[in-house]
Formats: C-alpha cells, structure tokens, sequence
C-alpha cells in the first residue's frame, strides 16, 4: 500500500459522505431523522476531505497541522450525529434525552479545543505518510467520553431492544450496526497510529480507510431499505454527485491550461447529461407514486363496493323474499276467481282480473330473477341435476305464456324436427326460467307475426347435443348490440322504448344458468325491425 491509495480512498469516503448528506437535505422528504443523517454525512465528509488535503496539500507542519485539526473537529461531532440519528429512527430520542444532551454537551465541549494543542498539538510521520495527527493531552479523554462512551451506549441500548423489535425494525437495525462496525472500527485504526502503537500496520489503516468507505452505503441502505429515502432517486443522485465531484476534482488539479479547458468542458457536459439523468429518474418515481397512490385508492374504493354490492344483494334477498309471498297469494286467488271457484263472473271482469294475472305474474318473474341475481352473484344459487324431458319444459311454457300471447294475438307454434329423445341432464325449475325468459321476450317485443320454438338434435354417440330455437318478428337486434345483450343490466335502446321497466336481468341470468349446465346461448338477428332467433343449447343423453 501507498500514500497515494490510501489518499483515494479517504478522498472517495469524502465524496460518499457528501452525496448522501446533500441528498438528506435536498431530496429526501426532510423528516428530523434525515437531518440528523445528513448531519452525521457532513460531519464524517469534514472528516474525510480534511485528512485528505492533511496528506496531499500540506506545505509544512502549520498547514498540517491546521487541516489536523480540523479533520478532529469534524470527528468531534460524529458520535452525537450518529447516537441521535440512531435513537430517532426508533422513536427513543425522548425517553433518552438526558443520553442526548450529555453527547450534545460532551461535543461541544470537544469542539472548543478542537483548534488548541490540548486537542492536537502538532503532527508526525509515520510509516510513508508524511504526516499524522499528534494527539494532545484532552484528545484521550474524547476516545474513551466520546467515542467510546457516547456511541458505545447507543449500540449497547439498541443490542439491548433488538428483540423487542419489530422484523423491519430489526433489518433496519442490522444494516446500521454492520455500517457502525465498519466504520467506526476503521475509524478507531487511526488512534493507534496517532499514539504509536505498534499493534497498527499500514495494510491496518488501509483496510480501516476501505471499511469507512463501505459505512455509508450501509447507513443509507438502511434508510433506503425502510422508507426514509427512495431507493432509485438515492442512488441515482448518488452517482451523479460523486461524478460531478470527480471532475471537479480533476479541474482542480489540472497541470496545464490545455487539461484544465478539457475537463471543464468535460464537467459541463457531465453536469447536464446528470441534470437529465437525474430528473428523468424523479419523473418516473414521481409517476410510479401517483400510480401507487390511485391503485391504493382503486383497492379501498373496490373494497367499498364489495361492502355495497354485498348489502344490496342481502337486500334483494329479504325484499325478494318479502314480495314472494303476497304475488302468489295475488296470483292464486286471481286464477281460481278466472276458473270460476267463487262463481260465475261477467266477461266484463275476466279481461281486467286476465289484466291483473298477467301483471302479477311480470312482477313475479322480476322478484324471481332479483333472488336469483342474489343467489348467483353470492354463490348460494343450488341446482337439483337430475335427468329432464326438455319437451315438458317447452309445453309447460307455452301454458304458461298463453293468455299473455292471446292478448297481443301472437300464436305460439312448437316444432320437434328431430328429437325424438329431448332428455338431457339439469335443474328442471332452472331450465324453465330461462326458456319462459326467452319465449317471454319473444311475446313481448313482438307485435304481430307468431312466435315459433324448434326443437332439435344434433351430433351422435359420446357427445349429442339437444337446441331449442325460439324464433320472432319483433323489433329485433342491431349487430353491434349483440355482444352487450347478456350483460348484467343492459339493454338496448330501442328495447326501452318499447319496454322501459324492464331491468336488463333476464338475459344475463339465463346466460349464466345455460353456462352452468355445460351448455351456450346465442343470438341471431337480421337487424332492427326483422325479428332474432335465440337459441339455447345443451348436452344431451
């Protein structure tokens, strides 16, 4: 090892120290914890830069001895910065005040005869370098108060409260106690030189000099690591400042005028690509927070709706199961008055309480498909697989839905082209409602014509398939309304005119109900005014 080593890497700490002591003060969000690391990184850079103009630019003793001294002013207040800053990032600084203000005192004491030679009274060489600090006859009394004492007692009381911390608290602590090991115990190497002992070595004070310049990487990790800087700005203004620096450096030291124009241009052409670098990295951070900050926002607003989807869908359950109850009492009574179990009735009156029936019965299929939204939607929807005549389904409907065609004077027409076996595997009551759904529509958005379902069946052996077409000459569908038919809610705006207290429910529950049996629903249409074809499919025995 060399003089000239050593000095660059005690010129480095310098530039390590400084970087992160300016982006405490400039960068970073200035919590009191900042401030005390970017005054623990000013005090340790005082330190570096000072030993480091000791060892190159000293003339004689007196300019030795002047940066000597000051380098031990900075020192003077490392261990204060460092006890604070420690305490603080645990929330301790209150509760270890009196700690606090003995350091702060101890400090300030030091400092007063930082520049005497009670502090340091002169230098000497040692090994190669030219000169060393000479400590005076107080400078003992700072190693063991100090150095020792002050920073001593924080590392004592953190070991101490290590297992009552959290597990981010523990990472934060272990990375600053690797940081205090190396940089610290690089720093105490130097006493033993300043005192003559012969336990130091020159490859000693070097690798004491490479462990204080691993130190700050580590306390800033450390803070990086758990919120107290951003981890991509940090060292990204890291890297520009000891890049700027360097080239500074250089200027300084140019031999010629030649040298000096070209690192100059050097640095100013450095100085910007470190001004762009640096403020396109805040961009992006700056946009990636606002990211984070609308997708936190996005999760609690979802979260909301959970809540008030989950409320509604309890709602229409008990409404559902509320309503249910007096429509079939309605609904019962108006059929027998029509069937005549009271007695006989003017015709008069048959086609208001026909009116009434058709009515009720509407209501209730609405109330239906509420309850069964609710169910599906909640995962409570059961269904009784069992084998099915879908033939009986389709008859079954068309008994229903008579009266409410005979009042629009559209004929229902059945045709069975090929299924002589209609069976098929399903819920008997599910597969109902989507054919009523169906077929009911079929009445309700046409005005003239017939209504006609088809029944058929298509492939053999391991995989047959059984289709029910309902076909109209409604209102039909336009082409790019098809795709949004079976959502939930949705209906297009010509059903609303012709309809407007539908709910856009019956298609979305019929969709779901066919895709649970294994099977697919689909629409045709030729466009508006021309009628659709619905079709239901699904595997058969």
């Amino acid at each position: 090892m060399s003089v000239e080593i050593y000095t660059k890497l005690i010129f480095l700490v310098g530039l390590s120290f400084t970087s992160f002591g300016l982006l405490a003060y400039t960068r970073i969000p200035r919590t009191f914890s900042n401030k005390l690391f970017g005054l623990l990184s000013i005090s340790f850079a005082l330190w570096s830069f000072s030993w480091f103009f000791m060892l190159v630019y000293a003339q004689n003793d007196s300019v030795a001895l002047f940066w000597a001294r000051t380098l031990n002013f900075g020192a003077v207040w490392i261990p204060i910065f460092y006890s604070h800053w420690l305490l603080s990032l645990l929330g301790l600084q209150t509760r270890r005040r009196v700690l606090i203000i003995c350091g702060y005192s101890i400090s300030l004491i030091f400092s007063l005869f930082a520049f005497t030679p009670f502090f340091i009274k002169g230098v000497h060489p040692i090994f190669f370098f030219p000169v060393w600090p000479d400590p005076g006859i107080l400078y003992i009394w700072f190693i063991g108060i100090a150095y020792i004492g002050v920073v001593g007692a924080a590392i004592v009381l953190i070991v101490h409260k290590f297992s009552g911390l959290s597990r981010s608290e523990r990472y934060l602590m272990l990375y600053v106690l690797i940081g205090s090991v190396l940089g610290f115990g690089g720093g105490a190497t130097n006493f033993f030189a300043m005192y003559n002992l012969s336990i130091i070595t020159p490859t000693g004070l070097f690798l004491g000099a490479l462990g204080v310049l691993v130190a700050p990487y580590f306390f800033a990790y450390s803070a990086l690591r758990y919120g107290l800087m951003n981890v991509k700005i940090i060292f990204t203004e890291a890297f520009a400042a000891i890049l700027v620096l360097i080239f500074v450096a250089r200027s300084l030291t140019s031999e010629t005028n030649a040298d000096l124009a070209i690192n100059i241009l050097t640095l100013a052409s450095a100085t910007v690509f470190v001004y762009l670098l640096v403020k396109s990295v805040m961009r992006e951070v700056e946009q990636r927070e606002k990211i984070e900050s609308l997708a936190t926002e996005l999760s609690f607003a979802n979260t909301e709706l959970k809540k008030l989807d989950a409320a509604k869908s309890e709602f229409i359950s008990i409404a559902g199961h509320q309503l249910r109850t007096p429509l079939t009492v309605i609904k019962g009574y108006t059929s027998m008055v029509l069937e005549g179990s009271f007695g006989k009735i003017p015709d008069s009156i048959k086609e208001a309480l026909n009116r009434v029936l058709i009515s009720s019965g509407a209501l209730a299929k609405l109330v239906t498909d509420l309850l069964d939204l609710s169910r599906i939607e909640s995962g409570k929807i059961r269904y009784e697989f069992k084998e099915v005549n879908m033939e009986a389904i389709v008859y079954g409907v068309m008994r229903e839905l008579e009266e409410t065609a005979k009042v629009k004077n559209i004929p229902l027409i059945y045709k069975n082209e090929n299924a002589a076996d209609p069976r098929l595997i399903g819920d008997f009551d599910k597969l109902h409602e989507v054919v009523i759904n169906i077929v009911d529509n079929a009445i309700k958005y046409s005005d003239h014509g017939s209504v006609e379902l088809v029944l058929r069946k298509s492939g053999s052996g391991e995989n047959p398939r059984l289709a029910l077409s309902v076909k109209d000459n409604g209102i039909g569908v336009k082409p790019e309304d098809i795709p949004k038919l079976f959502g939930k809610f949705v209906r297009s705006e010509d059903a609303k005119k012709i309809r407007p207290d539908g709910m856009g429910l019956g298609l979305y529950l019929a969709k779901r109900i066919v895709e649970d049996h294994k099977g697919r629903i689909k629409v045709e249409s030729p466009g508006l005014g021309r009628g659709s074809i619905f079709t239901v499919e699904f595997p058969a025995l």
